[in-house]
This record gives C-alpha cells, structure tokens and sequence, in this order.
C-alpha cells in the first residue's frame, strides 16, 4: 500500500520570514535569544497590521532608536514612537516602550489595570512565556500611532 503524499510536501513548515527594509534592525532581530526573537517578531507583526487597520497612520518607518527596533509614524506624524525590546535585566521578559513626556502609559493603566505590568510611564512589559495580550495590546500601539492626530483633534474641538 502506497503512502499518501503529505499535504506540505516540499513545502517549508517554518513560518514565513521578516523582511526588513534596514538591515540594522534585521541584524538586532538576529542577535534575539531564540524564544524572545519569536515573541519581538510577533509583536513587530502586530505593530504594522494595527498601524495598517487604523486610520489616520499611514506607512510606518521602521529604524533603529537606542539601539532598539523602533516605529515611527513618518508620513503622517500621527504617533509616537513605539520601541520593542528585550528587558536586559530580565532573561525571559520583553517590553514595549513609549515615549515619557506622553500620558500614554497612564492611559494603558487606567485601561487595562489587570491585564499588563508597567515599567514606570514608559513601558508594557511581557513575559515571553505568556500569551500575547492581543485585543490589549493592538488597542494600546493604535493609541500610541494616533496620539499626536487625536491630540490634535482635541486642540481643535477647544
């Protein structure tokens, strides 16, 4: 009796890979210990599908800041900054960083009290061995990538 073919046959099973437009961020990505460089990678995915699906961004410029992998609202300077990184103080933890000046660290408590720990008013940090916080976590990086339009049409409604 013949074996039947496997579906994926000649097919890779590893997932697809990141393209980087800058070979600097590429290169940082690389240097990840293995189980967070899964968990950055996601969390890049996340930041460009939430900037896609939410109005007002447009295209996201990816660079290094710090050292760090970085997202900038270049085109549109709707938002700030966000950074993604491993905690180096902590072997198993990564952290989302937003820039310090902005409330939007006191907003994400005020939101989700439960469902992140904070570093300071800087930062969501994660753990990599839990689940990704998605609807979280996409509703946090949309008000990080509209921050400066929404503070605008605040302005303007004064």
């Amino acid at each position: 009796m013949k074996s039947k073919p496997k579906k994926n046959a000649g097919r890779s099973a590893r997932k697809p890979r990141a393209d980087f437009s800058d070979p600097a961020v590429g290169a940082v990505f690389s240097a990840y210990p293995k189980p967070l460089k899964a968990k950055l990678l996601a969390l890049r995915r996340l930041i460009f599908d939430t900037a896609k699906a939410t109005k007002g961004v447009g295209a996201l410029h990816e660079t290094l800041k710090w050292g760090q992998p970085s997202y900038l609202t270049a085109e549109t300077k709707s938002g700030s900054t966000i950074r993604i990184d491993q905690v180096k103080s902590a072997a198993n933890r990564y952290a989302v960083y937003f820039h310090c000046q902005t409330d939007l660290v006191e907003t994400f408590r005020e939101l989700y009290p439960g469902e992140f720990s904070y570093g300071g008013n800087r930062s969501i940090l994660l753990d990599a061995s839990d689940e990704l916080p998605e609807y979280a976590l996409r509703h946090c990086v949309a008000l990080a990538l509209t921050y400066h339009l929404n503070k605008r049409k605040v302005a303007h409604a004064r």
